[in-house]
């Protein structure tokens, strides 16, 4: 926390800004390490307050007292952070442009004297690199989400329904460790496969693909893969159309693993194998960075003219989906490293037919 908030003042300096107030659940997290939806946190050049309610107060007393004073306001917190404020001399106040709501800014401008700076861009670049203990976290995540892949298969049977197989994913990575699913999780089967998003519903498994979209949160960070199997035996319009998905993938993992860092070139990477045979058929982007949140940038996409960093964490996940027929996905989580890549995701991308 404390090499976080140096970080912070740093760029606060060259901002030109005097404080930074944070009222989202995830960075008030990344700042803390705790979570708590309804916390603030003012960290000004010299100061550092963590504005706190009273279900959390005594655990953050106990998490923060090293790096931050605890405040639990009686009555409203824009008084409490208007009086500090005045007491550290900020007349200029970042603030999370990304994700403040208009009430809550206009409020806020009404309430104090500060020049209020937007300042979200500056808080997600710093998101974006992970350290080591981020990067243990999202490793931890993925070996229970790998684990869970591999129970789910010795069970898998045309007598469970999509939402058993959700439901016994989601139990078995909370059992393992997990503290939270990463976000709603997909298994649909069939031609359901051909919707990149679709939704598991109270029906029994139907032969042919099966898709499975999940991921474990472990201290707030999430993992994210996914696997396509086969129940019953494939055909071999669907074995090419399954080997291109994973040709695709492999080359696009190939990219990174050499030190390509260019976030449109690992798409087109991946893009011009499908399109050969496939044209109009991938319709979203091959990845997207992962940490907090499951979506955040920099995304490998046609449309993000950025290069990879080292510390950034992306998934690899080109797809083929034929309408109302069938579709393909397959994803793994990498993290960009000095050299190349580290592949955290370690379940088999072979076809498997059960």
């Amino acid at each position: 926390m404390e090499n976080r908030i140096k970080i912070l003042r740093e760029k606060m300096t060259e901002k030109e800004i005097d404080g930074v107030y944070l009222t989202s659940r995830t960075n008030h997290r990344y700042f803390t390490k705790l979570d708590n939806e309804d916390g603030a946190l003012l960290i000004t050049k010299t100061g550092a307050y963590a504005f706190e309610d009273f279900r959390y107060t005594e655990i953050a007393e106990k998490l923060l007292k090293d790096c931050y004073t605890v405040i639990q306001p009686k009555g409203k917190r824009s008084e409490w952070l208007g009086n500090i404020l005045k007491k550290e001399g900020v007349k200029k106040l970042g603030i999370e442009d990304y994700s403040l709501s208009v009430f809550a800014y206009e409020n806020l401008k009404n309430d104090i004297s500060a020049e209020l700076v937007s300042i979200g861009a500056l808080i997600n670049q710093m998101r974006e690199i992970k350290d080591s203990w981020e990067v243990e976290q999202m490793e931890k995540a993925q070996v229970i989400t790998d684990m869970a892949f591999e129970h789910i298969l010795g069970i898998l049977s045309t007598n469970m329904t999509e939402t058993d197989v959700a439901a016994e994913l989601e139990y078995f990575m909370r059992k393992h460790g997990a503290e939270d699913k990463s976000f709603e999780t997909i298994s649909i089967s069939a031609e359901k496969t051909s919707l990149p998003h679709g939704v598991p519903e109270n029906i029994k498994l139907k032969k042919g693909f099966f898709t499975m979209d999940f991921g474990a949160t472990v201290n707030g960070y999430h993992s994210d893969m996914t696997r396509t199997v086969c129940i019953g035996k494939a055909d071999e319009e669907m074995k090419k159309l399954y080997n291109t998905v994973l040709d695709a993938q492999l080359r696009a993992l190939e990219y990174l693993e050499k030190g390509g860092r260019d976030c449109v070139e690992a798409d087109k990477t991946a893009r011009d194998i499908i399109y050969k045979d496939y044209e109009g058929y991938f319709g979203h982007s091959l990845g997207h960075s992962v940490g907090l949140e499951v979506h955040e940038m920099p995304a490998l996409s046609p449309k993000c003219n950025r290069i990879l960093n080292v510390g950034n964490i992306v998934t690899v996940e080109p797809g083929i989906y034929i309408p109302s027929k069938y579709g393909t996905r397959i994803e793994d989580m990498v993290l960009i490293t000095e050299n190349g890549i580290k592949n955290f995701t370690k379940s088999s991308k072979k076809l498997i037919e059960l």
